[in-house]
């Protein structure tokens, strides 16, 4: 699969040129204050390494984001999939994380969108969830915005985060497909 596009996106497969910027990213406390840790330039390279070879064997997966106008990096989007190990697995997430100096465009919310369609539309998933660290508010309003509700009775502790840790408290948003 080529890739999805809208009106001011391209979600695509990674390139090397990606690296450097997604390890900025991840490199930033602000930007990951509501994940355990930042990550080393080795654990981004892997995720990378990762999320290329699942969207060259499945044709989706966590996209790479770029502005069409310069091509430049925003971060990622797209659609995990859980098999187990989550409270609510098996189940397909839709995830985002973009550089701060991107913030506030509402491209989480337009690229979340594409994937949601690709999603439903050519995927045929019945439903698509969400999940952040409780106190993620701009995560949470990018759900919502979505369309995605959240049910108390679904918030869960995060079994790959410490006991203890404020971010181990989870919500879960879910959308069905229209």
């Amino acid at each position: 699969m080529a890739g999805l596009s809208t009106e001011r996106l391209l979600l695509r497969q990674w390139r090397d040129a990606d690296r450097e910027p997604f390890a900025e990213l991840n490199a930033d406390p602000i930007a990951m204050e509501h994940f355990p840790s930042t990550l080393t330039r080795a654990d981004s390279d892997a995720f990378v390494d990762r999320a290329q070879q699942r969207i060259a064997e499945q044709g989706w997966g966590l996209w790479a984001v770029e502005l069409q106008t310069t091509g430049e990096f925003v971060g990622f989007t797209g659609l995990a999939h859980f098999a187990d190990g989550l409270p609510f697995a098996p189940a397909t997430e839709v995830g985002w994380r973009m550089r701060r100096e991107h913030w506030g465009n509402g491209y989480a919310t337009e690229a979340g969108r594409a994937a949601l369609q690709h999603a439903f539309d050519v995927l045929a998933l019945d439903e698509v969830v969400s999940m952040t660290a409780v106190g993620n508010w701009p995560s949470r309003r990018v759900m919502e915005r979505l369309g995605m509700t959240r049910d108390p009775a679904d918030d869960f502790e995060h079994p790959r985060v410490p006991a203890g840790d404020p971010l181990r408290a989870h919500v879960l948003y879910r959308i069905q497909r229209p």
